[in-house]
């Protein structure tokens, strides 16, 4: 069977599109390069690329190929990472996801812990949807991530330890025309966008019964940092978990909508989730262990909060 280093020279290959940029990329001449690829295709007894004047493009044999080289070096990665951290974390590697709420606040305060007890374990964070975190974890891309759990929660493949719930608020830029009304109802908020994050299903469905919109959301973008920003800088209107947003909030650069009683349910559903039967990685458990903390730490803040 093929060795790892000829499936390497493949990955490279099929991402570049080119023999010579995808040899100069792997430090490699078109060459070597050229023959570890037949080597390849031989030893699968199939071609892998169609070879043509402007470079390269996959059969489907390359496509499938791809698939398990990426699987199978995401997990030779994987292996190499757990033991050398077995013994302590002073090498090693991370690659951990985060949902877009999740990442802008829970999960820097316990990466920042954590890069601070272990300088030398490398982190690699991807911010995304749980449906690309879902797809990541399972290809071995991450490890272990938070992101919203609604849509997962009957998957026999994933492994969810629920975080604490915070109430959702919608919140808007400070001095919003919206603020000099005291008690808003949903269908107040209609002449205003509202964007936000891809939603799950449950909480679309009751945003377009709340607000009578096929799509609720006029603009949608997973990265919660320029939904911010859009938000303070126009009368857009976005909602989020309270944990995000307090503290914008609270120093007045950002508003929270006055809407009456009732009107806005929805709460978040943080969790986190590896895959279900494997066991984290050192790194990946001080990293769970952290996430826990810093969850726990907010709870209390909350807690100390209502009673002041």
């Amino acid at each position: 069977m093929n060795d790892l280093r000829q499936l390497r020279h493949f990955i490279a290959l099929a991402e570049h599109g080119h023999f010579a940029r995808a040899a100069e990329a792997i430090h490699l001449s078109q060459p070597a390069l050229s023959r570890s690829i037949q080597a390849l295709e031989a030893s699968l007894d199939c071609n892998l690329v169609d070879r043509h004047s402007r470079g390269i493009s996959l059969t489907t044999h390359g496509q499938l190929v791809l698939e398990h080289a990426q699987r199978l070096l995401a997990g030779s990665r994987a292996l190499k990472n757990a033991v050398s951290q077995l013994g302590n974390l002073q090498t090693g590697e991370l690659r951990l996801g985060a949902g877009p709420y999740p990442a802008a606040r829970l999960v820097p305060r316990a990466l920042g812990r954590m890069a601070q007890r272990y300088p030398r374990v490398r982190i690699n964070l991807q911010i995304g949807n749980w449906q690309e975190l879902r797809s990541s974890l399972l290809d071995d891309a991450v490890e272990l991530f938070v992101a919203d759990s609604r849509e997962l929660l009957a998957d026999p493949l994933l492994c969810i330890e629920p975080l604490q719930r915070h109430s959702g608020v919608l919140f808007c830029r400070p001095n919003h025309p919206l603020l000099q009304q005291p008690a808003l109802r949903m269908h107040d908020l209609l002449d205003y966008p509202l964007a936000g994050t891809q939603l799950p299903q449950t909480v679309e469905q009751n945003l377009r019964a709340l607000s009578n919109r096929e799509q609720p959301l006029s603009i949608q973008c997973d990265n919660f940092m320029v939904l911010k920003a859009l938000v303070a800088d126009s009368d857009v209107l976005s909602m989020a978990p309270w944990d995000v947003v307090a503290e914008d909030i609270h120093a007045g650069r950002l508003a929270q909508l006055p809407l009456e009683a009732g009107a806005l349910t929805e709460q978040s559903a943080y969790a986190l989730i590896s895959r279900a039967g494997h066991s984290l990685s050192p790194a990946a458990q001080v990293m769970r262990e952290e996430i826990l903390a810093e969850d726990q730490l907010f709870g209390r803040q909350l807690e100390d909060a209502s009673g002041s």
